[in-house]
């Protein structure tokens, strides 16, 4: 009798040990998951860069009228407005923020449309809308001032739309639709023929550049933001190119100066940092 009761009584044991060791691994992959996942994802020209439903905005609930001005923020915006680059304010520091706010939201909105001082127009993507513009400005500043509710008048519109509306629509969606089939025809063509000449492209040579250019570096490298040389302008680099590649690639990707680590965008990958530096230089080159 005291056999078996000592028997129950490891088996008990080992069943919560084994238990408790679950759990714990259940834990451990939770906060291994959280711990690497992405903080934002890389839109490029050409993509739908707004609208698309990404992280949420700072109250957890999307826009009224569909748009996250969060998840517009974090791939347009927050290179700057994360870092302080180019002498952003910084998102939720009222400090920097006090003689701004004082301007107004119809001022500063205008400012996060046309550019103004280090900043271009719409923050560098001309791919979105005043009102996608209008979404993540309000999410820059809603903890520091009182921002108007977004969308209010888009969805006046819409209901103002009368039955043609979306015909026309769909006849221009559909040419749209044949053209991106015709471009993305040419591009397989000429990715082809690419890869025909040769084999000592770097692994980089099929990644477009441009539109990572576009997206991540044309803010300061079109305006010379932060000191940062313009594209095209051989003075500005030359001092810069005498140094080899694999330096300016090295820089590109660890930063320097007041350029931050893949300018602010720490979801690149090092190759495609490579390819925007290499569209970059190409002029000076």
């Amino acid at each position: 009798m005291k056999s078996s009761k000592l028997i129950l009584g490891c088996l008990a044991t080992v069943g919560l040990t084994a238990g408790a060791a679950t759990v714990h691994a259940e834990v451990d992959r939770d906060a291994i998951a959280e711990r690497i996942k992405p903080i934002g994802q890389l839109c490029l020209v050409g993509d739908d860069c707004g609208t698309a439903a990404a992280p949420a905005n700072g109250n957890g609930e999307a826009a009224a009228n569909g748009i996250d001005g969060g998840a517009i923020y974090q791939r347009v915006c927050m290179a700057c407005h994360d870092t302080g680059a180019a002498g952003a304010p910084r998102r939720g520091e009222e400090g920097e923020w006090s003689e701004r706010i004082d301007q107004g939201w119809d001022t500063l909105l205008e400012h996060a449309i046309n550019g103004i001082g280090a900043m271009p127009a719409r923050g560098g993507n001309p791919n979105l809308s005043d009102e996608e513009v209008a979404a993540s400005t309000a999410y820059l500043l809603e903890p520091v001032m009182d921002v108007p509710e977004i969308g209010d008048d888009a969805a006046a519109d819409e209901e103002a739309v009368t039955e043609e509306g979306p015909v026309e629509e769909e006849a221009e969606a559909a040419a749209v639709a044949a053209d991106e089939a015709v471009e993305e025809e040419a591009v397989e063509e000429a990715a082809t023929e690419e890869a025909a000449a040769g084999d000592d492209e770097p692994a980089w040579a099929g990644i477009d550049g441009e539109a990572i250019y576009n997206q991540a570096c044309m803010a300061c490298h079109m305006t010379g933001a932060a000191g940062a040389p313009r594209r095209g302008e051989e003075g500005e680099w030359a001092q810069r190119m005498e140094q080899d590649m694999d330096t300016i690639y090295d820089h590109a990707i660890n930063g320097i100066g007041a350029m931050p680590p893949k300018g602010g965008h720490a979801n690149l990958s090092d190759d495609e940092v490579r390819a925007a530096t290499d569209y970059l230089v190409e002029p000076v080159r």
